[in-house]
């Protein structure tokens, strides 16, 4: 009787999920179009994937470091590499077939290192990052909802100074599809990204004397996936998203917009700070508007469908005090840290690397540097 109970609970779960998940596209394709309905569905999978292959940049980099395990991080080498050999020539010539990309380019300097430091310290601290926030907490995790709205709060309130971080010295922004071609930029990347992954080898077998095997694919349904389909589906929501939204995959900006038609909401003049003041018309429209926001409840909704065909969607009603309090620190340090650093670890790393920009690669070595910090600090509060 308990068995079926739960699965007559997770099968609701799971029509809730997968109704919301449509009613939202639908939702989305009144307000603004197929464009946006499309993206909303590209949120689902990317939350389904998510969800079933764990696929956190946070515990990867966390292994690395703690465990000496390296399956984590190149697997993300694979999905920058599958993505960049369809994204950079769509972005060098995708225009001439039809299909206007753009990239994530952008000059990096004192601000964005803080931001992105201060983001991988915050991942940490909060257990996840920007997608892991985003499906764990559509998985039905109390904490990471936490997490989540106090990420929120940290976008929104960063934005009221983003004027005042602008000023400091940054270097130009850089291309290497724009300098060196689709191909060259493809091979400068592809050398990088290898060498990190032969390095991350090296250390796994002389911690383990040997490569440590990766969990496996048990069911494509119901999960768990290995970290290499992860991988291979989430290559296919970002290729899918610059086909059909024209750019890379981003989530923090619509963080930002949240928080901040919630203080319009309240009162609070958001409309008056520079940040907001060129785009006062997305504080009035429906999020359903906003392309962001859109992927984001996709993936929120995807990751609720995935964690009960999973039969795993629980929340818990109470939270430890280290844990409450780890939550709000890490989303805010997150929120504030993703705005300043053009981003999070998807739209400015994974969306930086494959549009051939130094700015990825810049904010991976300070978001990495963050990390580490966070990994000790994480082991002194006891949480592992």
């Amino acid at each position: 009787m308990q068995t079926l109970s739960v699965s007559t609970s997770q099968r609701t779960v799971l029509f809730v999920a997968l109704s919301a998940l449509a009613l939202v596209s639908y939702g989305a394709f009144l307000a603004a179009g197929p464009k946006h309905a499309m993206a909303t569905l590209i949120g689902g999978l990317a939350g389904l994937a998510l969800y079933h292959a764990s696929f956190g940049f946070t515990a990867a980099w966390r292994h690395l470091v703690t465990e000496r395990r390296g399956t984590g991080l190149r697997a993300q080498f694979v999905l920058i590499l599958l993505v960049s050999a369809v994204s950079f020539p769509l972005i060098a010539w995708g225009k001439d077939f039809g299909l206007p990309t753009g990239g994530f380019v952008f000059p990096f300097g004192i601000a964005a290192a803080i931001g992105a430091f201060m983001f991988g310290l915050g991942m940490q601290i909060g257990g996840g990052c920007a997608s892991g926030t985003l499906f764990t907490a559509g998985g039905g995790s109390t904490r990471m909802m936490v997490t989540l709205a106090t990420f929120v709060l940290g976008s929104v309130l960063a934005t009221a100074h983003m004027h005042l971080w602008g000023k400091l010295p940054k270097l130009p922004s850089y291309s290497l599809v724009q300098d060196f071609g689709p191909l060259g930029a493809f091979a400068i990347t592809a050398l990088v990204l290898g060498a990190i992954a032969l390095l991350t080898l090296r250390i796994e077998r002389k911690a383990h004397g040997k490569v440590l095997p990766a969990r496996k694919t048990e069911s494509l349904l119901t999960g768990p996936w290995s970290p290499m389909a992860g991988a291979l589906l989430l290559a296919l929501v970002c290729i899918l998203t610059f086909v059909v939204v024209g750019r890379p995959w981003g989530i923090t900006s619509g963080f930002a917009l949240w928080g901040a038609k919630v203080f319009h909401a309240v009162g609070i003049p958001v409309e008056t700070w520079p940040y907001w003041s060129w785009q006062k018309d997305a504080l009035e429209r429906s999020l359903l508007t906003d392309m962001t926001s859109v992927m984001n409840f996709g993936v929120i909704l995807g990751a609720m469908a995935a964690a009960a065909l999973a039969g795993k969607f629980a929340p818990v009603r109470q939270l430890s005090q280290r844990d409450l309090l780890t939550a709000v620190a890490g989303g805010l340090l997150m929120g504030y840290g993703a705005r300043l650093a053009y981003g999070c670890n998807i739209g400015a790393y994974l969306g930086g690397l494959v549009s051939g920009s130094l700015h990825g690669w810049l904010w991976l070595l300070f978001g990495f540097l963050g990390s580490l910090l966070g990994v000790r600090l994480r082991l002194k509060l006891g949480m592992g």
